[in-house]
Order: C-alpha cells, then sequence, then structure tokens
C-alpha cells in the first residue's frame, strides 16, 4: 500500500473527525479507509487512533505524528506546484560563481537563456578561479570540476570529465605518437608552470584497465600558468597538452585535436553544483542545479553540437 496515500488518509480522517467524513470526501467505502489505517499503525508499531463506534480520539503519539504528517504533506504539495504549470514561478536574486575557463564556455551561455525561462530572477555570475568562500560570501551555488574534498557543502554531481593528452594532427604527424605515458620525455609538453594548480603533475593509469593511478611531470620548452593559454599553443601544433574533456571535446570532434595515450586516461573526476547546507534551498537554486544537469546531460553538449 502507498505510504503516502496512508499519510493522507490520516489526516483526512484525523482532522475531520471519523472514517465516514474522511471516506466520503475521498468517495471511498469507510472499510478502505480503516483498512489503511490499520496498515500505517502496524507499519509504525504504535497506536495512532482510538476508535469506537460513537468517537474517534487520537493518541499522544497520534497528535504528535499528525503534526509531522501535515507539514510532510503540505512540503509535497510545495514541490508539485513548484513544477506543475501555473504553479509557484521561481524569483529572487541567484548568485553562482564558476572557474572562468569552465565559465566562459559552458556556464555564461545558460545564464540568459535560464533568465528567460524563469524572467523574475535575476542573476549574478561570478567567474574565479580561486576558491570561493561560497557561504561566506554570499553565494547560492558554485560550479565545480574535479574531486570534491570533504566539507559542510552539499554537492551535485552533473557530470564526469576526463582529463586527455592531446595534439593536433600536424604535431603527431611531424613527431611521432606517444605509446605509453613514459615516452612522454621525447615530446614537446606544454605545461602548466609550478605556481598553478596541477601541482602533482599529468595524472595516468599505470597500465590499461588498471584502478592505480600516478603522476608523471613531464617538461617541454614551454609552460604557462594560464590553461586557456596552453589550449591555443596546442591548437598552434607547438606540442601535447593535457586538458579537460570539456575544453577540448568540440576540438576532438572537429578533428582538429587528436587524442593519445586514452588507454591509460585515468578515472573521471566530476562537475559538481555546490551549495550551502540548508533546510530548505530555494526554488531558483533547485531550477539552476536541474538546468544545467539537463544541459551537461545532453547528448552532444560537450562537442559542441548544443551551443
Amino acid at each position: 500500500m502507498d505510504k503516502l496515500k496512508q499519510l493522507e488518509s490520516f489526516v483526512s480522517v484525523a482532522t475531520r473527525g471519523s472514517l465516514t467524513a474522511a471516506a466520503t470526501a475521498e468517495g471511498v467505502a469507510p472499510a478502505i479507509m480503516g483498512r489503511r489505517l490499520d496498515a500505517l499503525e502496524e507499519r509504525l508499531g504504535v497506536k495512532l487512533m482510538l476508535r469506537t463506534t460513537r468517537k474517534l480520539t487520537l493518541t499522544h503519539e497520534g497528535s504528535a505524528f499528525l503534526e509531522h504528517c501535515q507539514r510532510i504533506l503540505a512540503d509535497v504539495s510545495n514541490a508539485e506546484a513548484s513544477v506543475s504549470a501555473g504553479g509557484v514561478k521561481a524569483s529572487g536574486h541567484l548568485r553562482i560563481t564558476a572557474p572562468a575557463g569552465f565559465g566562459r564556455r559552458h556556464v555564461a551561455p545558460l545564464v540568459p537563456r535560464f533568465h528567460e525561462l524563469h524572467p523574475e530572477v535575476t542573476i549574478s555570475l561570478n567567474m574565479s578561479d580561486r576558491i570561493v568562500d561560497i557561504a561566506g560570501e554570499g553565494f547560492d551555488c558554485a560550479v565545480r570540476v574535479g574531486d570534491m574534498p570533504d566539507s559542510s557543502l552539499v554537492s551535485v554531481r552533473l557530470a564526469d570529465n576526463r582529463r586527455l593528452c592531446v595534439a593536433t594532427p600536424s604535431y603527431l604527424a611531424r613527431n611521432g605518437t606517444p605509446r605509453a605515458p613514459g615516452d612522454l620525455a621525447r615530446f614537446d609538453c606544454l605545461t602548466l608552470s609550478s605556481d598553478a594548480s596541477q601541482t602533482r603533475g599529468w595524472a595516468f593509469r599505470e597500465t590499461p584497465g588498471s584502478t592505480t593511478v600516478h603522476y608523471i611531470k613531464p617538461s617541454g620548452p614551454l609552460d604557462c600558468s594560464d590553461g586557456q593559454v596552453l589550449h591555443d599553443w596546442c591548437l598552434a601544433g607547438y606540442g601535447l597538452a593535457w586538458r579537460s574533456t570539456w575544453e577540448v571535446e568540440s576540438e576532438i570532434a572537429a578533428g582538429r585535436l587528436v587524442a593519445v595515450l586514452e588507454d591509460y586516461a585515468a578515472p573521471p573526476n566530476g562537475i559538481y553544483a555546490v551549495f550551502p547546507q540548508r533546510k530548505h534551498l530555494a526554488l531558483r537554486v533547485r531550477l539552476w542545479i536541474d538546468y544545467l544537469k539537463h544541459h551537461y546531460s545532453t547528448p552532444g553538449f560537450w562537442q559542441g553540437a548544443i551551443n
């Protein structure tokens, strides 16, 4: 028997004062209401009502349970209204933050479209590569790429993100193709400089199919603290780069870049929506997270087929 239906029947009987009145309101026989209450009490292991032929009285446990049930049913009703046509509309100001490179490509283009769907929501987008104090700085939601550290923040995984070694077809034609991570010492590797965030190096599986990941720190003639510059250098044919799929998948699909060492690619990390822990998440924040998840899971999104 449906648990929610049991709760609805209990609240109806308790507030109307009798099985008959509750059954009439729903259009069922009183015996059906009685069976629902019996099943609920049996499941909970407590007596919620004292029923006689003349009256119905809530027990102490029944009175306390009634308050909980009324709140639960109200929450369900609000949730349904928030997503139904003509239901509650999202409103207010939404403050979101994202890493600069990822935000430019995959967050900023979605913000105006979200506003068109929810015109009563105003939006501020902050893009920064520093770790933002979401709660302390008053942000409603952050998009983060990479492994999530343990924290008091709530995270929702939006998509997988892999890191791949890539180069242009012309570079590989001139210099050959690495067959194992150890071969990278013979190639021009475009790396983040030591003051950037990629301190552990490039991650690879020890062997194809292995779950063990090891890091190497390749060297090359060019390094930079800005990932977009490395991406541009790679596209210009200056060497191999280790980049995220969100950044290079469209170029791979178009044939401008080629992924190498794919059998050694480390398991994916995640792209997350992160927000402070709250008892009730504002509707505008819920809808924004659902909007991102919908787009990021759409086939073709990362290849640039959907703009």
